[in-house]
């Protein structure tokens, strides 16, 4: 028997992973429609888990009194971004050339500098499917948005786990 005794599993860590995968959410959209940054098809595959996980943490946060099934919901959700971290590790090695994507188009021959303007409107009206997944929307000293994606959805994955192991 344990000197510990069994505590209900806190709504702190489900209403962290909420506001966490939400925010996630919003910077996303906010780089799309508000900086006008395309997303390519892994982009926007790697919005997914977030909504998911999101989801699940709400639905454990409805669940107050079966510690159970907010248990479980909460391991889904980890796992949810564990998942999320090796689409965004995939997307990592399209962008660094170290394998070809099956799901997205190769990109184009590049430009001169003379060609390359940019128009926030020409950048919407286009489909999803035109970006390439091989060149980042965005870079600071080679961190890109699916590198970030790797850090942040293993730490959320992580802590999550930690507090559902630190309750037992």
């Amino acid at each position: 028997m344990s000197r510990f005794p069994r505590q209900p599993f806190p709504a702190f860590t489900a209403v962290f992973l909420l506001v966490a995968c939400l925010a996630a959410l919003a910077s996303a959209l906010y780089a799309q429609y508000g900086l006008g940054m395309r997303p390519c098809v892994l982009c926007v595959a790697e919005r997914f888990p977030f909504a998911v996980a999101a989801l699940l943490a709400a639905l454990a946060l409805g669940t107050a009194r079966m510690v159970a099934t907010r248990r479980a919901l909460m391991w889904l959700a980890a796992v949810t971004l564990g998942l999320n971290a090796l689409i965004a590790f995939y997307h990592v090695g399209v962008e660094q050339f170290w394998w070809e994507s099956a799901v997205c188009a190769a990109s184009a021959p590049p430009q001169t500098v003379a060609d390359q303007t940019f128009d926030l409107a020409d950048a919407m009206s286009r489909p999803i499917e035109d970006a390439p997944c091989d060149q980042p929307a965005w870079s600071f000293h080679g961190m890109t948005m699916a590198s970030l994606n790797i850090a942040y959805s293993s730490l959320l994955a992580l802590l999550v786990v930690l507090s559902l192991r630190r309750r037992r």
